[in-house]
């Protein structure tokens, strides 16, 4: 079966896409995403294709996690999506154990937004979340924005410490990418409740990375903006 994906993968190659995503995605030398192969395969197409081989084992769902193939993995991933989606409880359970079995093959941005609040995220609200702030000390750059990103079923459904907890170990990340992922999430919370939002940024916004608080205010009014920029 894992033939037959991978060749359906392949059949909607696009090399020019492939080529805008391999410099979009940073996979030069000394980049975040160095060594990644992109065939060109839209989301779309690759969610298709994770519903047609929505009962492939754990054991080729791995092999595709361990591919070099960028959306091989992400395949992969859609996959679990969707089986931890129709599964009861102990499928769910399974599922999120195997992922956090290879967190290390979610490692690249998209991967991780595509996958860790509908998985980890789902699986931990209303338990203890412990675990995130684990994550969130994590040396591996996807680790961390993992931690970050699962919060984001959590702000869906209004419970915003957790959020504001990893957003507050994270300020002194020295990554781009977590700067960014942390203020998605603050502005994702200002927009349930700016309050709350503004809260934290009173507290922290004289140390929060530029980027990170460009995106965490940027549905406040310009008014806000401005103080809060200003430092």
């Amino acid at each position: 079966m894992i033939g037959s994906l991978r060749k359906d993968i392949r059949s909607l190659a696009n090399p020019e896409k492939a080529g805008v995503l391999q410099g979009f995605f940073r996979t030069g030398k000394g980049q975040y995403g160095e060594g990644d192969v992109f065939l060109g395969v839209t989301v779309p197409q690759s969610r298709a294709i994770s519903k047609k081989y929505a009962l492939l084992s754990f054991a080729n769902i791995k092999a595709l996690l361990k591919s070099k193939i960028h959306e091989e993995r992400l395949v992969a991933l859609l996959i679990l999506v969707h089986r931890y989606q129709k599964g009861d409880e102990d499928e769910k359970k399974g599922i999120v154990d195997f992922y956090l079995g290879n967190t290390k093959c979610v490692d690249n941005w998209d991967l991780v937004d595509l996958s860790a609040d509908k998985l980890l995220g789902h699986w931990l609200f209303g338990k203890d979340a412990s675990l995130l702030c684990r994550l969130a000390e994590s040396p591996h750059l996807w680790e961390r924005r993992i931690a970050i990103v699962s919060t984001f079923h959590f702000i869906r459904n209004n419970r915003f410490s957790d959020t504001l907890k990893i957003s507050g170990m994270l300020l002194g990340d020295k990554h781009d990418l977590i700067h960014k992922a942390v203020g998605w999430m603050l502005r994702e919370v200002g927009k349930r409740d700016q309050p709350v939002l503004e809260g934290f940024l009173k507290r922290h916004h004289k140390k929060m990375p530029r980027t990170m608080l460009r995106y965490a205010i940027e549905r406040l009014d310009e008014g806000r903006k401005k103080f809060y920029m200003g430092k």
